[in-house]
């Protein structure tokens, strides 16, 4: 089976299996990381295959999901690949990815073995910023019927993965903990760039959030 092929196959999996997907996990989120890791690798380097079937299936079984296991979903991932008669070396490359892809709290020392690990991480943190991140971010919340913002609730600076997973607040906290952080957690020089401009709208969206919740007459 040729590289088509195997990310062709993978890509008809997962679109159905996420299309009526509604925490901002769904398919698009899945074809955005795809495009713009592939677009990193045209700039970046690194094996374009790998790079494709990691960004495919990097939410496969993600954490925030799965009952906050990290390592289900490249096994998940592994196995899928497995199934349809791929590389065993390849497939362990993909699940060691998807295992470094995600966030896993501020604090958080946040390793990538690999240039393709570095993109696919990357592509998925960009589809976290800017204006989409921000949609993304609420329609999180709100399946997890969390609040807007509760000013009495601080933003905590997560010191392990457990803490992470395990904290429920209000999804402007969200913004503290996470997504104003990962501009600075950007492997690659393009996604920088990128990230740069989508960072500045977060920032401009939460200072309009915060002085029309403030408003007085």
């Amino acid at each position: 089976m040729n590289s088509t092929e195997i990310v062709s196959q993978i890509k008809s999996i997962i679109q159905k299996q996420f299309e009526n997907e509604s925490t901002g996990h769904d398919w698009f989120h899945i074809e955005r990381v795809y495009n713009m890791a592939t677009f990193l690798q045209k700039s970046e380097g690194g094996n374009l295959e790998i790079i494709e079937l990691a960004a495919l299936l990097h939410d496969v079984s993600d954490h925030k999901f799965n009952g906050g296991s990290a390592t289900l979903g490249g096994d998940i991932a592994f196995e899928m690949l497995i199934n349809l008669n791929y590389s065993s070396v390849k497939a362990e490359k993909v699940r060691e990815i998807i295992n470094q892809v995600s966030f896993k709290g501020a604090n958080v020392e946040h390793l990538t073995s690999s240039i393709e690990a570095k993109i696919v991480q990357d592509a998925d943190r960009l589809d976290a910023i800017g204006a989409i991140g921000i949609a993304r971010a609420f329609a999180y919340g709100g399946n997890k019927g969390r609040p807007l913002y509760d000013p009495s609730i601080p933003p905590v600076l997560h010191d392990s993965f457990d803490a992470y997973k395990n904290a429920k607040s209000h999804t402007i906290n969200h913004f503290h903990e996470k997504l104003l952080l990962l501009r600075r957690k950007l492997n690659t020089r393009t996604a920088i760039n990128i990230g740069n401009e989508r960072h500045e709208f977060l920032e401009l969206f939460l200072k309009n959030f915060m002085n029309e919740w403030n408003f007085s007459q």
